[in-house]
């Protein structure tokens, strides 16, 4: 059979070949992390297969020689297999994030030889009657192959390319599958990494997900062009489209398995720019959002979005007996104590929490495993919370642009209800370890209750008392600007022109023939840096978060900092770093409200003509923002 493309594994690559089919299980899968016109598969175990199995599955008993003989490529005769069933499958149905194909159903028999290290892919549709077609043309094959016993190769093979249809969605294209594909899953099985978590919504159907989020993102896309806050809309929109997209799908199977009719109730504590508190409300779920700052992005969502501008310390004041959910949303400090107050709420309160930033009941986390990543560790925690609050906790991977993407579920207790009294003995005892000692691991059976504290005069009914979050400290109403932002401009000038004019003199005098005649300055690592500053200086700088290097990131206009060196930077150069990647060309007519500091300071000035610089070459090239300042109030979303 034809081989369409091939491609050699770096040297000596010993993950193989076991890494190979760690590979191809991400393609199987997880295809959406490669093809992102997919939101993912539906995938149907079927296990050891032979030839007549494979008919019965493809409904096709005329099924001809050729695509036998294609499971059998660059296979000898002598090296037939000695049983009935010498294949595994799987049925995968592939789910578009945009349903582009009415009622058929797409689908593919995935055949793995294990023993020849193979996998061959045989497409079929299916329509509403059950009635299947094989796709012949799309029949492709993917195998690795030791050669020489030295080089690890792989190789795709297709039945009949002359025949191939495409459309970018369920029938890839040929030049991405040898191109795009195979590349990854060389890279892949050449690092075999088994990921610490589950794979991303795992316990949500994905073909009813998909559908909802496409709903919501269309619904709510308008929100990105009015965003009045200075985070990025692109991310922060649709991240919380996704969050509210999760909490919808998997409220609605909760509503179908306990048969309830009346949308969930919620809480979310530590709302933040309230976005998802106004989706969840819009789509019909009573509920509010609490947080100790407000947003100016409030005023946006109206009347019927509940939010309030409060600090929260878990005590009595904070319990929600009537709420079926809390959520907490990126909660930081409130993380570990969601499923305490959810647990102390009531009996049927149940919880999700998107755990981010490392906080324990009374202060930052500290850790106390080094075999784990910090980030699995502290799940690991916040589970451990949820276990000894009382839940069957469920974890799950959300489909967000955020490198914290790992959520907990808490929908069921691991005790009866007649039992309230000792788990909340267990709680109070858990919570009240952690602020004694918090870096030492609690076996909760070894807990002995000296709790009197944490529960109080209502103790004996498993209530718990005002105290129980003594020692909690929310974060401040007003958040503290430490990124170099509020340094004074004259010290900040001062600054960068020492540094400037150091960088600057480095350089011999050749005439600027070795930088096409402009000066680039020489290079310093940070602490040189700091060696030529002031300890006054030096003192102010420390108490701002990043210090000296934010100062000099927050000046990229004049710096570039990589790798721990500081660059003067030169704006002719496009890829000098990743920020002037994503830089265009100046507009035509664009307004200039900033000077351009080499054209003040820099001996020879700077090195780009007046109509290619973003930036203002004397008082005459300098304009004025005309953008009129946002302030849009009670749009409907």
């Amino acid at each position: 059979m034809p081989k369409l493309f091939d491609i050699k594994f770096p040297g000596e690559c010993k993950t193989l070949p076991e890494g190979f089919w760690s590979a191809v299980d991400v393609w199987i899968k997880k295809p959406h992390v490669v093809n992102k016109r997919l939101c993912g598969v539906k995938e149907t175990e079927i296990g050891d297969v032979g030839r007549d199995d494979l008919l019965f599955l493809l409904g096709d008993p005329e099924l001809s020689e050729d695509v036998f003989s294609f499971l059998n490529n660059r296979i000898l005769p002598a090296q037939t297999h000695d049983k009935d069933k010498p294949w595994t499958s799987s049925v995968r149905t592939f789910i578009p994030k945009v349903s582009c194909y009415g009622t058929q159903l797409h689908k593919e028999v995935v055949v793995k030889d294990l023993c020849r290290q193979q996998v061959t892919f045989l497409p079929f549709e299916e329509d509403s009657e059950g009635q299947v077609s094989l796709k012949r043309g799309n029949i492709y094959q993917i195998q690795l192959l030791h050669q020489d016993c030295e080089q690890w190769s792989l190789e795709l093979h297709v039945l009949t390319p002359d025949n191939w249809f495409s459309d970018g969605v369920a029938y890839p294209k040929l030049p991405w599958l040898s191109s795009d594909l195979l590349p990854k899953l060389v890279r892949w099985a050449t690092e075999n990494r088994n990921s610490e978590f589950r794979s991303t919504l795992s316990l949500l159907p994905v073909e009813k997900y998909s559908i909802v989020y496409q709903q919501l993102k269309e619904k709510y896309k308008a929100m990105v062009k009015v965003w009045p806050e200075v985070t990025d809309p692109e991310k922060f929109v649709y991240e919380d489209v996704a969050i509210a997209t999760y909490l919808l799908v998997l409220w609605a199977e909760e509503r179908a398995e306990r048969g309830l009719a009346a949308p969930q109730s919620f809480v979310d504590l530590g709302c933040g720019n309230g976005l998802l508190v106004h989706i969840l409300t819009n789509e019909g779920h009573p509920g509010k959002g609490i947080d100790v700052r407000r947003r100016k992005i409030w005023d946006m969502f109206g009347p019927q979005t509940l939010l309030e501008e409060k600090a929260i310390t878990p005590s009595e004041s904070f319990l929600f007996p009537h709420t079926d959910w809390l959520i907490g949303n990126h909660s930081d400090e409130l993380t570990p104590w969601i499923p305490v107050i959810a647990a102390r709420s009531s009996y049927s309160c149940r919880f999700f929490v998107l755990p981010c930033c490392f906080f324990d009941f009374y202060g930052k986390y500290q850790r106390r495993q080094c075999k784990k990543s910090q980030y699995k560790e502290y799940i690991d925690f916040i589970t451990e919370v949820s276990r000894v609050s009382g839940f069957n906790t469920e974890e799950d991977c959300l489909r967000i642009p955020s490198t914290k993407r790992v959520c907990l579920v808490g929908k069921s207790r691991n005790y009866k209800l007649h039992d309230e009294a000792e788990a909340e003995q267990r709680r109070a005892g858990y919570v009240q370890s952690r602020q004694a000692a918090p870096d030492v691991t609690v076996q909760v059976s070894q807990v002995r209750h000296d709790v009197d504290c944490c529960l109080g005069d209502k103790g004996t009914e498993g209530t718990p008392g005002t105290c129980w979050g003594a020692g909690f400290q929310p974060r401040e109403r007003v958040e503290m600007v430490r990124n170099c932002a509020a340094l004074p401009r004259d010290f900040v000038d001062s600054v960068v022109l020492q540094v400037a004019n150091v960088l600057l003199g480095m350089t011999e005098d050749d005439g600027g023939e070795s930088t096409g005649g402009w000066n680039k300055g020489g290079s310093l690592s940070l602490s040189e840096v700091a060696g030529l500053l002031e300890q006054e200086t030096l003192q102010l700088l420390k108490k701002e978060c990043g210090g000296l290097q934010t100062l000099l990131k927050n000046n990229h206009q004049v710096f570039r900092v990589e790798g721990g060196r500081v660059y003067i930077r030169d704006w002719r150069d496009r890829k000098s770093s990743r920020v002037d990647t994503k830089k265009k060309s100046v507009a035509p007519g664009a307004l200039k409200t900033r000077p351009c500091w080499f054209y003040e300071h820099h001996p020879q000035r700077c090195p780009l003509q007046v109509e290619e610089c973003q930036f203002a070459h004397g008082l005459d090239d300098l304009r004025p923002s005309t953008r009129p300042l946002k302030k849009i109030k009670n749009h409907a979303f």
